[in-house]
């Protein structure tokens, strides 16, 4: 796991940021945040426990998750819940593979199991519907080896079947209605049908947004 610094500007609030599997910092950075430094935790491959204290100086910190982040967030600080300001859940559940509050089992096997350069691919494609969205996307592409990501996925698999449901910790849940990772049924079952809010965005919602301050459940 590994936490790198996408804006860094003395600002007195901080997005600690739990990114989805495969990623890096190179997706994100045509959307700013204005009013906020943002760290981003990449890589699952391993899952150690985050130290807080970096960001002890910051008059708030706010967490956003999304896709396989939610449950590493919630995995990693559930017990520290109350440290953050806010916690947005997007895209994601606490059961990630799971046949109905997530991934189902079998489409996250195959994926595993006949991994390719192809398979990226096609995941890429996934997350978005719009051929725009996904030029986007695909210009500024993670910039991570093929190998690390199949060893992120299959970590990733085994650490939430082993440790199971994270314990919810979120103030603010975001479905993501057009999403075909995470299916919008899915995510439904997942956080109950009254205790989240419906967005019409895909799988990759951050190009639907101007500023990652649209994400905070600001008090």
């Amino acid at each position: 796991m590994q936490t790198i610094w996408l804006q860094q500007h003395c600002h007195r609030e901080c997005i600690l940021f739990f990114n989805g599997w495969g990623m890096d910092q190179t997706p994100f950075h045509t959307l700013p945040a204005t009013r906020h430094d943002l760290c981003m935790v990449i890589d699952y491959r391993t899952l150690p426990p985050i130290d807080l204290q970096m960001f002890a100086d910051y008059h708030r910190l706010h967490l956003v998750a999304w896709s396989m982040g939610v449950w590493a967030a919630a995995h990693l600080l559930a017990g520290q819940a109350d440290r953050f300001t806010t916690s947005t859940a997007i895209g994601g559940t606490l059961t990630p593979i799971d046949n109905q509050r997530g991934i189902p089992a079998e489409s996250y096997n195959a994926m595993l199991d006949h991994f390719t350069a192809d398979t990226v691919e096609h995941f890429y494609s996934s997350m978005f519907d719009s051929h725009e969205q996904l030029t986007t996307f695909l210009e500024n592409r993670p910039q991570r080896p093929l190998n690390e990501l199949r060893e992120e996925l299959a970590a990733f698999r085994d650490a939430a079947l082993d440790a199971g449901p994270a314990r919810n910790m979120y103030s603010r849940k975001i479905i993501t209605s057009r999403d075909r990772i995470f299916s919008a049924r899915n995510q439904r079952r997942a956080w109950g049908k009254d205790s989240a809010e419906v967005c019409n965005w895909p799988h990759f919602p951050f190009y639907n947004l101007t500023d990652w301050h649209q994400l905070l459940d600001t008090p």
